[in-house]
């Protein structure tokens, strides 16, 4: 019988929403600045849904969020200990394949095709160069204190925020986010987490990546932009060391239902999120260069 890898991953992150727990929210602080999984030998961050599988085997108490493969491990001299079990990774690849249907009998189409990859923790492993361990060193920062760099992060994205207002709120109509006061918050994990979730809903925009930011309340269509907004939220406060918080605990039941009605509502949710991330990551990087130029 043939594998159903999307609804495989699909009802084991519905099971534990189910159990109460949004397995992207967890205190990342104990790696703080090494927080997105990342391959130990490439150094490669993984995006997508294997950042939400990878923080799901990291509760296991691993010291880093580095993994390879069971032969990188034995590439490198070392072996992965006896009885470990690893974690699945996901990629999509895509195929070229002869199209059928088409005039032109040399034609073809891209399919994507899921492949299924097995890779383990550091922690899992045994005999590896000492060079593979490390990882990026730790950031140190004030919780309770303004954080300079994401400040720095948020300005060079050039979005329009306007802060001191009650709520929390990306208008696409007028294309701003209003924020609370950083004061009105518990802490700067809380802002900018919150920050950082209107900040992926920006860049739904249609004049930048064009997701459905009609808020149709109630409807799938808004609980999806609301798991992206929570899950680029997640990825973001991940790489610079902020404790992952969740906006709404009344979206779980949401969530839930839009999973099972769609086995692929979370794998394109963690490809918008990434992208999300990655657009904010490119915004930021092309500010800095014209600083330097």
């Amino acid at each position: 019988m043939k594998r159903d890898l999307y609804a495989e991953v699909s009802a084991r992150i519905v099971a534990e929403l189910e159990a109460g727990a949004a397995p992207w929210i967890k205190p990342w602080a104990a790696t703080a600045g090494a927080n997105t999984p990342c391959n130990a030998v490439s150094n490669r961050p993984y995006s997508g849904c294997n950042v939400i599988l990878l923080w799901l085997a990291q509760a296991a108490g691993y010291r880093t969020p580095r993994f390879l493969t069971f032969k990188q491990a034995l590439e490198l001299g070392g072996n992965v200990r006896k009885g470990e079990r690893g974690t699945k990774v996901y990629f999509v690849k895509q195929l070229q394949v002869h199209d059928k249907g088409a005039e032109d009998e040399t034609a073809t189409r891209l399919v994507p095709m899921m492949r299924e990859y097995t890779v383990f923790n550091l922690d899992q492993c045994e005999n590896l160069p000492d060079r593979i361990n490390t990882g990026k060193p730790m950031r140190v920062r004030n919780p309770d204190a303004r954080d300079g760099l994401a400040d720095k992060f948020l300005h060079s994205t050039g979005v329009d925020i306007r802060e001191g207002h009650g709520e929390a709120f990306f208008v696409p109509s007028r294309d701003f986010i209003s924020m609370p006061a950083f004061e009105a918050f518990k802490g700067a994990d809380h802002f900018y987490n919150v920050a950082f979730h209107e900040l992926t809903h920006w860049t739904g925009h249609k004049s930048r990546l064009d997701r459905d930011l009609k808020n149709r309340f109630g409807s799938r269509n808004y609980a999806a932009e609301e798991l992206i907004a929570e899950l680029g939220a997640a990825f973001l406060c991940a790489e610079f060391g902020f404790d992952g918080d969740i906006r709404s605990a009344g979206y779980i039941a949401s969530w839930i239902e839009l999973l099972k009605a769609d086995k692929r509502a979370f794998f394109t949710a963690c490809s918008h999120a990434s992208k999300a991330a990655d657009y904010l990551r490119g915004l930021a990087l092309a500010e800095s260069a014209e600083r330097a130029a």
